[in-house]
């Protein structure tokens, strides 16, 4: 079997050594031919995804043939990795490619001037400049791009439920907010698992439901699909939180009422997300919330473990107006370009041509599918179906999590997928023309960098109250009168300001 491994290994080796010919011989936008030809030493530092790969196999020696390059990949402890981010951006002792995700420290070290600013250059880049926009006006730093993000669906929304019990009573997806109540309602009573007892759900809620900052919370994609704004809105040029809005209110009391009649888990506001994911996987739950369309197939896998005939199916939210879902930040982090380690401009321009040379069909097949034969086989219509997932986790995953990458939409061999697969990800890339932007998602405030956790904590607390029936609506306004008064006036006005701005 290692022979037959090797030999596999040279093969592709000796195709990316032809193929990085070929690629050579395209150029790189404006740098000199001599630089383009000398092999490009890349270090990078990123989080480390499962165990660590050992240096010089076979994936990073097929990427450094392709791309010219010497790669040196610093694999940092997930856990460990923003105290270690934080101890090298003190000492300047950075990789040429350093993964980072939007926090305040983040933030500070863009505007303090230490990473190359990248947006004028990336119209020379083919793949980089062909992806959508979006991407990078998602991390974008008072108006200017500094990042390369890990791109990452942006419409993944999607309603996860139980066909089987859909269609012995008579129900559909929901659309408008008395639909859900029905839905769920039907569901909690009306005994679908046939086990005589009262211990169904419509929706099992954990304790993330209203999480301030996720896009992908349930709360938001709840509201946004019956005509709230994601997270912040723009009315009359002012910026407005979700929370102050009509549909959201409403989204609120219907979930208080399925609260005052049980149609809801009682301890929702104290549940980990693993133990909502336990109750659909053991098959008590009717919808599964705050997961992803594309990931469908696995919630049938895993439901399946414990109900063999449980069906699963997915569909998009809608609303009155149709398919609409909150767009995500389309990042699970980004690269940015240290200064003091990319000494040139030429030498970023020659970062910038290694990425995009990942986004082309071999690299994205080799770091979405693996080698064939070995990860993945091909089918008669030219598809890769995975060989051993096990073995794909283990080499190809740290790659493909850590560089950029397209799982399914990329250019990369096409992937054999089920129907319900197939039908996840056609519900993603249906949602992309539908996503609702975050105006405010890459506005700065003085004031939520002081008191953003204070702010949400206090909104958040009392969102729960209200649904929870220990305030009324009065209270409710009440709570968010409170919110403006220690600090929420001062942050919208902020917000206001800095979105006049961008127009």
């Amino acid at each position: 079997m290692k022979k037959r491994f090797s030999v596999l290994a040279v093969s592709l080796l000796t195709a990316a050594a032809q193929l990085t010919g070929c690629a050579a011989g395209n150029g790189t936008a404006n740098v000199p031919a001599q630089d383009e030809q000398q092999q490009l030493e890349v270090t990078i530092a990123t989080p480390q995804i499962g165990e660590a790969p050992k240096k010089g196999n076979e994936i990073e020696q097929a990427i450094e043939k392709y791309t010219n390059t010497k790669l040196n990949i610093q694999w940092i402890p997930a856990a460990a990795f923003e105290d270690k981010k934080n101890i090298m951006l003190a000492s300047s002792e950075l990789p040429k490619a350093f993964k980072i995700t939007w926090n305040a420290t983040t933030l500070n070290a863009i505007q303090s001037g230490i990473f190359w600013e990248i947006g004028p250059l990336l119209k020379d880049y083919k793949n980089l400049s062909a992806l959508n926009q979006l991407y990078y006006d998602n991390i974008k730093v008072d108006g200017k791009l500094y990042g390369l993000p890990l791109f990452r669906d942006i419409g993944r929304a999607g309603i996860t439920y139980r066909k089987d019990w859909f269609d012995a009573l008579g129900l559909k997806p929901p659309v408008t907010l008395d639909d859900w109540y029905n839905v769920l309602k039907t569901i909690a009573e009306k005994d679908p698992d046939k086990n005589g007892q009262n211990d169904t759900y419509g929706i099992f809620l954990d304790k993330s439901y209203n999480d301030p900052a996720a896009s992908s919370s349930f709360l938001t994609r709840l509201a946004v699909s019956q005509g709230a704004p994601n997270k912040w809105g723009v009315e009359d040029g002012k910026l407005v939180p979700e929370f102050m809005t009509k549909p959201y209110l409403d989204s609120m009391k219907l979930l208080r009422r399925l609260f005052q009649e049980k149609l809801i888990n009682q301890d929702f506001s104290v549940v980990q997300l693993a133990d909502a994911d336990n109750k659909w996987n053991v098959g008590k739950v009717g919808i599964r919330v705050n997961t992803v369309a594309s990931a469908a197939a696995t919630s049938q896998e895993n439901l399946n473990k414990a109900v063999p005939n449980g069906v699963v199916d997915i569909a998009p939210y809608k609303g009155p107006s149709g398919n609409r879902v909150p767009a995500e930040p389309g990042n699970n982090g980004f690269f940015v370009f240290p200064k003091s380690s990319v000494k040139t401009e030429n030498e970023l321009k020659r970062l910038l041509a290694f990425f995009d040379k990942l986004l082309e069909p071999e690299m994205s097949t080799l770091l979405t599918r693996g080698i064939e034969n070995k990860h993945y086989t091909k089918t008669s219509d030219g598809k890769a179906q995975f060989k051993d997932l096990a073995l794909f986790n283990l080499e190809v995953k740290p790659y493909r999590d850590s560089l950029p990458s397209f799982e399914v939409t990329g250019t990369g061999l096409p992937l054999s997928m089920t129907d319900l697969q197939a039908k996840g990800w056609k519900v993603v890339a249906d949602n992309l023309p539908n996503v609702v932007k975050n105006p405010a998602l890459t506005l700065n405030s003085g004031t939520y960098s002081e008191k953003g956790n204070e702010l949400d904590t206090m909104i958040r607390d009392a969102q729960t109250k209200f649904i929870m029936g220990k305030i009324d609506e009065a209270g409710w306004q009440a709570e968010v009168n409170r919110w403006k008064t220690a600090g929420g006036d001062k942050l919208i006005e902020e917000y206001t300001a800095e979105y006049a701005k961008k127009k």
